[in-house]
């Protein structure tokens, strides 16, 4: 019997977003999650599905909830990641299109718009940003609370981040997918925040961007938790080696990845830099660098953190985010990191203790940071150290607790 009184949706069920259904479920909240794909590996279907198939759907496997809780609307993300697989992504770019990443969030929420009513006991709806809009719209008509989860900075915000780099680095302005959000979309955005009782941001940065937004909103801050923390110490590496930096992460100018070329580049053999993830719209720049060092567009995540495991320092200097989840990940692997404040980091990181917080748009400072960990080994353990037993304070049970806590206020105020 399901007795729960909130509703939660999300297309594709990644790791903050599991948190919190899983909050939910441990806590009688949950009515229902409802996601394009939940993959079921000791299923007797998943036995016959192709080995490439496979390893595509096994990303969908985080969710662990009673089948009876679980709406899935698996077809048109399924297309749409069969078409990226077969290298045919432009054909699913635009924004109108029904097997675009937009196109899939609208049929989402829409279909969750239209169930609502199937819930009598239904207290809350929490949606996340580009699907929200159809289902706040009927849980108003209903008089549900409804909960906005909003994981990366306020659109204006990343539009003026955006304008002014592509003025900057007009190289890389084919990177930059923002500019090319319409009118239209940006509007349908503030619709959603309009309609949202209360809003979820995971860093003290998003909540910063919000203050773009014409009207007052009740923002909690609740940051991402970490994986499971490497339970020994990294060995000290010896300076006569070069430093090995890594970066994760979609290969955009909004990550400041240009920054983190040019900091390399100043380095010369006192480094070696590996770059994993997929390469965003078109940049000649963009893929000579990649030539030039270690790229991989794609691993399972497993391998991302053995990858993490194996290097000495994690670069993030982005120029907009929320609250990059790959961040604490390298925490959690003893990997010192080196990002910006746009990044949300310095909601979980400690400054000159776990890693450097540097300016946006400042190669020379990635540059002298990177150096400075090349020539003091002993300094490049003690922060590994550091960042092992920050981990250990990260952990998503504190999240959950949190998404919990702020929810159970919200309805009890209601």
């Amino acid at each position: 019997m399901i007795t729960g009184n909130v509703i939660v949706s999300h297309p594709t069920g990644n790791a903050n977003v599991t948190a919190v259904v899983s909050a939910l479920h441990e806590q009688e909240l949950l009515a229902a999650f409802y996601t394009c794909i939940v993959w079921r590996p000791e299923s007797a279907l998943a036995k016959l599905v192709p080995g490439g198939l496979k390893s595509m759907l096994q990303r969908r496997a985080r969710v662990q909830l009673p089948p009876e809780l679980v709406h899935t609307r698996p077809v048109r993300e399924l297309v749409r990641n069969l078409l990226i697989k077969a290298g045919k992504r432009q054909l699913i770019s635009a924004y109108t299109n029904p097997f675009s990443i937009d196109g899939v969030y609208r049929d989402l929420d829409q279909h969750v718009a239209r169930s609502l009513h199937s819930y009598p006991g239904l207290r809350a709806v929490y949606a996340y940003e580009d699907g929200a809009l159809r289902q706040f719209r009927e849980a108003h008509k209903l008089g549900l609370h409804t909960i906005y989860d909003l994981p990366i900075g306020y659109w204006r915000a990343n539009q003026q981040v955006s304008a002014e780099e592509a003025e900057l680095q007009p190289q890389w302005k084919g990177t930059l997918n923002s500019l090319l959000d319409s009118p239209a979309k940006c509007a349908l955005k503030d619709e959603e925040l309009a309609l949202a009782d209360t809003v979820f941001v995971p860093s003290t940065f998003v909540k910063s961007t919000l203050e773009m937004y014409p009207e007052k909103k009740k923002v909690i801050v609740n940051p991402f938790g970490v994986p499971a923390t490497l339970s020994d110490p990294r060995a000290l590496t010896s300076s006569t080696q070069p430093l090995r930096v890594l970066f994760v992460g979609s290969l955009t100018q909004r990550k400041g990845i240009s920054y983190l070329f040019e900091a390399v580049e100043k380095l010369g053999k006192a480094v070696t830099l590996t770059v994993i993830g997929r390469k965003v719209g078109q940049s000649d720049v963009l893929d000579r660098y990649c030539s030039q060092h270690r790229w991989l567009s794609s691993l399972a995540h497993t391998e991302i953190l053995a990858e993490m495991r194996s290097h000495d320092v994690f670069v993030f200097p982005s120029l907009f985010e929320g609250l990059a989840l790959v961040l604490g990940e390298a925490v959690s692997q003893g990997l010192p990191v080196i990002t910006t404040p746009n990044s949300g980091g310095t909601d979980i990181l400690r400054d000159s203790r776990d890693g450097f917080i540097v300016p946006i748009r400042d190669s020379e400072a990635i540059a002298h940071r990177l150096m400075q960990l090349h020539e003091d080994r002993e300094l490049l353990l003690r922060m590994s150290n550091s960042a092992r037993e920050q981990a250990a304070h990260l952990h998503w049970q504190g999240y959950q607790d949190r998404t919990v806590a702020n929810i159970q206020q919200a309805l009890d105020r209601r």
